[in-house]
């Protein structure tokens, strides 16, 4: 599956006991936001090393749960100013691989170019 809308990541660290009931009150209680939205809310353990993605789809909760064996997740601290940080398709594939938000460059777009 592939985010259709918004992807937030929570940013700081969540407790991972935590399943459908417990971090959808996080994204009403906390984030402000409507967790029956299309939008997916990223979660990230104190050591970096799980993440949950939540989202509703039509009729129901969907879960997804990522354990690292080995390695770290590059995940952004939490700041006073955002408990959630909202990122794109690429930036949460390059989360994922284990790419840094900040550090992750992609090929600049070119415009304006003409075929001679």
């Amino acid at each position: 599956m592939t985010p259709h809308k918004l992807i937030y990541l929570v940013t700081g660290h969540t407790d991972m006991r935590k399943s459908i009931d417990g971090l959808s009150l996080i994204v009403s209680d906390v984030l402000e936001m409507n967790p029956l939205s299309e939008a997916w809310f990223i979660f990230c353990n104190r050591h970096r090393d799980k993440i949950k993605i939540l989202f509703w789809d039509t009729n129901g909760f969907w879960l997804y749960y990522r354990r690292l064996e080995k390695g770290r997740f590059k995940w952004p601290s939490a700041t006073d100013e955002q408990d959630a940080l909202t990122i794109n398709q690429h930036q949460l594939n390059w989360l994922l691989s284990g790419l840094s938000l900040e550090t992750a460059h992609a090929h600049k777009p070119l415009n304006g170019l003409a075929v001679m």
